[in-house]
Protein backbone atom coordinates (compact mmCIF):
# COMPACT_ATOMS: atom_id res chain seq x y z
CA UNK A 1 0.00 0.00 0.00
CA UNK A 2 1.01 3.71 -0.28
CA UNK A 3 1.76 6.03 2.00
CA UNK A 4 -2.03 7.75 1.66
CA UNK A 5 -2.94 4.47 1.87
CA UNK A 6 -1.11 3.73 5.40
CA UNK A 7 -2.18 7.16 6.40
CA UNK A 8 -5.69 6.96 5.93
CA UNK A 9 -6.00 3.50 7.48
CA UNK A 10 -3.30 4.53 10.71
CA UNK A 11 -5.08 8.03 11.55
CA UNK A 12 -1.25 9.12 11.31
CA UNK A 13 -0.52 12.24 8.13
CA UNK A 14 2.15 10.88 5.79
CA UNK A 15 4.70 13.68 7.33
CA UNK A 16 4.40 11.32 10.16
CA UNK A 17 4.87 8.01 8.89
CA UNK A 18 7.74 9.20 6.65
CA UNK A 19 9.11 10.42 10.14
CA UNK A 20 8.93 7.03 11.39
CA UNK A 21 10.52 5.70 8.29
CA UNK A 22 13.44 8.39 8.73
CA UNK A 23 13.68 7.39 12.27
CA UNK A 24 13.61 3.24 11.43
CA UNK A 25 10.86 2.37 13.09
CA UNK A 26 8.94 1.27 10.02
CA UNK A 27 10.38 0.23 6.49
CA UNK A 28 9.21 1.32 2.83
CA UNK A 29 9.88 -0.55 -0.51
CA UNK A 30 10.78 1.69 -2.97
CA UNK A 31 9.49 1.00 -6.62
CA UNK A 32 11.45 2.45 -9.77
CA UNK A 33 9.43 6.01 -9.59
CA UNK A 34 10.43 6.11 -6.27
CA UNK A 35 7.19 5.57 -4.57
CA UNK A 36 6.89 4.20 -0.69
CA UNK A 37 5.33 0.77 -0.90
CA UNK A 38 4.41 -0.48 2.82
CA UNK A 39 3.00 -4.08 3.86
CA UNK A 40 0.02 -4.80 6.01
CA UNK A 41 1.95 -5.38 8.91
CA UNK A 42 3.24 -1.76 8.77
CA UNK A 43 -0.54 -0.83 9.59
CA UNK A 44 -0.17 -2.79 13.34
CA UNK A 45 3.37 -1.22 13.68
CA UNK A 46 2.07 2.28 13.16
CA UNK A 47 -0.62 1.89 15.77
CA UNK A 48 2.54 0.37 18.41
CA UNK A 49 4.28 2.95 17.81
CA UNK A 50 2.18 5.78 18.31
CA UNK A 51 0.72 3.88 22.27
CA UNK A 52 4.48 3.82 23.54
CA UNK A 53 5.24 7.21 22.08
CA UNK A 54 1.78 8.47 23.43
CA UNK A 55 2.87 6.54 26.75
CA UNK A 56 5.88 8.84 26.87
CA UNK A 57 8.69 6.57 25.81
CA UNK A 58 11.70 8.27 23.35
CA UNK A 59 12.13 6.70 20.20
CA UNK A 60 15.61 5.79 20.83
CA UNK A 61 14.06 3.21 23.00
CA UNK A 62 11.06 1.97 20.91
CA UNK A 63 13.75 1.54 18.03
CA UNK A 64 15.81 -0.81 20.48
CA UNK A 65 12.29 -3.29 21.85
CA UNK A 66 10.29 -2.99 18.52
CA UNK A 67 12.20 -5.78 16.79
CA UNK A 68 11.17 -7.78 20.16
CA UNK A 69 7.81 -7.12 20.68
CA UNK A 70 5.46 -9.81 20.34
CA UNK A 71 2.21 -9.68 18.54
CA UNK A 72 0.62 -9.15 22.28
CA UNK A 73 2.16 -6.94 24.93
CA UNK A 74 5.24 -8.45 26.03
CA UNK A 75 8.65 -7.54 25.06
CA UNK A 76 10.98 -10.97 24.85
CA UNK A 77 14.56 -10.42 23.99
CA UNK A 78 16.82 -13.43 23.60
CA UNK A 79 19.73 -12.04 25.37
CA UNK A 80 18.83 -8.81 27.42
CA UNK A 81 21.64 -6.26 27.09
CA UNK A 82 22.56 -4.40 30.91
CA UNK A 83 22.30 -1.49 29.32
CA UNK A 84 19.07 -1.67 27.70
CA UNK A 85 17.80 -3.28 30.63
CA UNK A 86 18.96 0.22 32.58
CA UNK A 87 17.52 2.69 29.98
CA UNK A 88 14.05 0.01 30.75
CA UNK A 89 14.05 0.60 34.17
CA UNK A 90 14.53 3.91 34.22
CA UNK A 91 11.70 4.56 31.49
CA UNK A 92 9.55 2.45 33.67
CA UNK A 93 10.26 4.76 37.00
CA UNK A 94 9.63 7.29 34.70
CA UNK A 95 6.08 6.35 33.49
CA UNK A 96 5.32 5.31 36.71
CA UNK A 97 6.01 8.82 38.64
CA UNK A 98 3.86 10.26 34.89
CA UNK A 99 1.33 8.06 36.03
CA UNK A 100 1.18 8.92 40.18
CA UNK A 101 0.59 12.55 38.84
CA UNK A 102 -1.84 11.69 36.78
CA UNK A 103 -3.54 10.47 39.03
CA UNK A 104 -3.20 12.76 41.46
CA UNK A 105 -4.62 15.48 39.40
CA UNK A 106 -7.27 13.64 38.34
CA UNK A 107 -8.38 13.30 41.58
CA UNK A 108 -7.89 16.82 42.36
CA UNK A 109 -10.18 17.88 39.73
CA UNK A 110 -12.96 15.26 40.69
CA UNK A 111 -12.86 16.41 44.40
CA UNK A 112 -12.97 20.08 42.77
CA UNK A 113 -16.03 19.23 40.25
CA UNK A 114 -17.63 17.48 43.43
CA UNK A 115 -17.36 20.84 45.58
CA UNK A 116 -18.74 23.03 42.71
CA UNK A 117 -21.12 20.70 41.79
CA UNK A 118 -22.57 19.70 45.32
CA UNK A 119 -23.99 16.52 45.83
CA UNK A 120 -25.38 14.09 43.03
CA UNK A 121 -29.05 13.84 43.01
CA UNK A 122 -29.99 10.08 43.18
CA UNK A 123 -31.02 8.45 40.13
CA UNK A 124 -34.66 8.18 39.59
CA UNK A 125 -36.38 5.17 37.70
Amino acid sequence: MRIGELAERTGASPRLLRYYEQHGLITAERSPNGYRHFGEDDVARVGRVRDLLEAGIPIKIIKLILPCLSGGEDIHFPVPDPGLLAQLEEQRDRMTRKAECVLKNRDAIAAYLDRVRGPAEPARD
